[in-house]
């Protein structure tokens, strides 16, 4: 780790702690850093504007991708004050930085509450076998939006 890194993370470290005393949500931030700039700052947001997606990494990926103009973050590193969940792990690969540097752990995260091994453990059982019953109804019409969408001229790839 250089010594930019190392800023980068204790940076997050300070946020999440100023964030932990404010009420606005939990103890977790994040940055996004593109050539060696921090060009996006994000904290956990979930009580303050109940919304469970409101996660620090996800807050930050979405004020750097609307800095930036673009769905994704190319060139780009995220430094988070712990572990991402499966949820920002998600938005992570979708958002497509170079690379993800993180402090604590998500066993710290659980000793303080924050367990996620629940959704872990639900991610690998069939729709059918998960706590919330997750039900595939086809229809005829499935296909429909994708045919759309490779037909449309104006699409940009993900």
């Amino acid at each position: 780790m250089n010594e930019k890194q190392h800023q980068w993370l204790q940076r997050c470290i300070d946020l999440a702690c100023a964030h932990a005393g404010s009420g606005k949500g939990g103890p977790f931030a994040a940055l996004v850093v593109k050539n060696g700039e921090v060009i996006a700052e994000g904290c956990n947001e979930v009580t303050s504007t109940n919304d469970p997606s409101a996660h620090a990494e996800v807050v930050a990926i979405r004020n750097a991708c609307q800095r930036l103009g673009s769905y994704q973050l190319d060139d780009c590193e995220i430094y988070s004050s712990c572990e991402p969940c499966p949820m920002c792990l998600g938005v992570i690969f979708w958002a497509r930085p170079k690379a993800v540097y993180f402090v604590a752990s998500r066993e710290q995260a659980a000793a303080a509450g924050f367990d996620d091994e629940f959704i872990y453990e639900q991610i690998n059982l069939a729709g059918n076998q998960r706590h919330i019953p997750f039900v595939h109804q086809p229809l005829a019409s499935a296909n429909h939006p994708f045919e759309h969408w490779c037909n449309c001229c104006t699409k940009q790839a993900y």
